[in-house]
């Protein structure tokens, strides 16, 4: 990927969400580093278009715009601006635009990238769409078609960076025309990449590469007095995964009779670590309940939002850790923690399997668990199996 040029990163959700934070940070890093190898001005534009600049100016992208190695511009919401909403909707239906909105939401964008492209005349710069799992959702799939059309007609190259797609969604041919318009697809995980190449995709154009938040950093954190580093089970639970469940209650059940198994039968503390804090899909909501339930015990932390960095930092300690969000799991996988997932996606299946060779008792797909000791007999299988990760 030719990185002496300017280049967009889009389809970024905010940092809210700390695993879109972890591939945005690592990605910014990355691209800097390869700059510098090259011997390249580690400061020709890169922009982060983002869904939350205050979310992204909370958290650790700040640093990295202070550092000049990013610039932060915010998606134009049209859903919240009326007069616009009214006029774009009712140019689309009379024209039949739909590529409208997309361009009034990367308006503001367009005009930062020009500004500061002015010296960059005679190259082709680069759209990269960071999304990660954005395509595993039927409901985001037209708009990013939409999205990416529209950076192709304004003489972008494109490339789909870290991505994990659903194999059946590929049956949609819309879908694999679109994808077989970007100049390169970087898969993270080898079911995304098999599926893609069963889709007729050119395995010219494909590669496999781990996703980028493997290679994020890791902050040295001050742990509470409940949290004994090396002797911690670290604990991620998130609602978007409770939703996906089968049968009504089986995760939050699980989650406890886990706990109750550490508390009860290990020496082992547990720390409740967030990794989403959206207000409309925010881990602290089932991990509060947990710790509500267990706080008496005196060893149980809950740990406070902070930066991706952060968050693995605690990860990073913990001598177990059992994550519902991908991002978590990277954080402990790349930390050479001992970790069982509680998936719902191809995601957390091929990353698994890319490691250990099988997903098979390293994921339990949420939609599966129909028994209230499953995340206990896992835990004993991963320990008593454990592999160099």
């Amino acid at each position: 990927m030719d990185l002496n040029r300017p280049i967009i990163l889009y389809m970024h959700a905010g940092s809210g969400n700390h695993g879109c934070e972890a591939i945005a940070n690592s990605t910014v890093k990355l691209i800097a580093q390869k700059r510098q190898e090259a011997s390249v001005d580690t400061h020709i534009p890169v922009i982060v278009v983002t869904n939350s600049v205050d979310e992204d100016r909370k958290y650790s992208l700040s640093h990295l715009e202070k550092e000049g190695l990013c610039r932060l511009v915010e998606d134009r919401h049209i859903d919240r601006d009326a007069i616009p909403h009214i006029l774009y909707y009712v140019y689309r239906k009379l024209s039949g635009d739909r590529e409208s909105f997309l361009r009034y939401k990367y308006k503001d964008a367009f005009a930062l990238f020009k500004k500061l492209t002015a010296d960059y005349k005679d190259v082709t710069p680069l759209a990269v769409s960071i999304g990660g799992d954005n395509y595993c959702y039927p409901e985001m799939v037209t708009d990013l078609i939409l999205a990416h059309n529209v950076f192709r007609k304004r003489g972008f190259e494109t490339v789909l960076w870290g991505c994990s797609i659903e194999p059946e969604s590929l049956k949609d041919k819309e879908l694999v025309k679109d994808l077989d318009s970007y100049s390169k697809i970087y898969a993270r995980e080898s079911i995304t990449f098999n599926a893609l190449i069963d889709a007729g995709i050119s395995k010219d154009k494909l590669v496999l590469r781990k996703d980028p938040a493997f290679e994020l950093g890791t902050s040295k954190v001050t742990v509470p007095k409940t949290f004994l580093p090396g002797k911690t089970v670290g604990v991620n639970l998130s609602p978007m995964v409770q939703n996906k469940e089968k049968v009504p209650g089986i995760t939050i059940e699980n989650y406890k009779n886990f706990i109750k198994y550490i508390l009860g039968e290990t020496d082992q503390n547990i720390a409740l670590i967030p990794h989403v804090v959206w207000a409309n899909n925010d881990d602290r909501g089932p991990l509060e309940e947990l710790y509500l339930e267990f706080k008496n015990t005196n060893r149980v932390t809950l740990i406070e939002d902070a930066p991706a960095e952060e968050l693995k930092g605690y990860i990073s300690m913990c001598s177990f850790f059992v994550g519902a969000r991908t991002h978590s799991t990277i954080a402990a996988y790349s930390s050479g923690v001992p970790t069982l997932v509680i998936g719902y996606s191809v995601k957390s299946r091929g990353i698994a399997t890319d490691l250990f060779g099988t997903c098979d008792k390293y994921v339990l797909p949420v939609q599966e668990l129909t028994e209230a000791d499953e995340m206990i007999k896992a835990y004993k299988w991963i320990v008593t199996n454990n592999k160099s990760q």
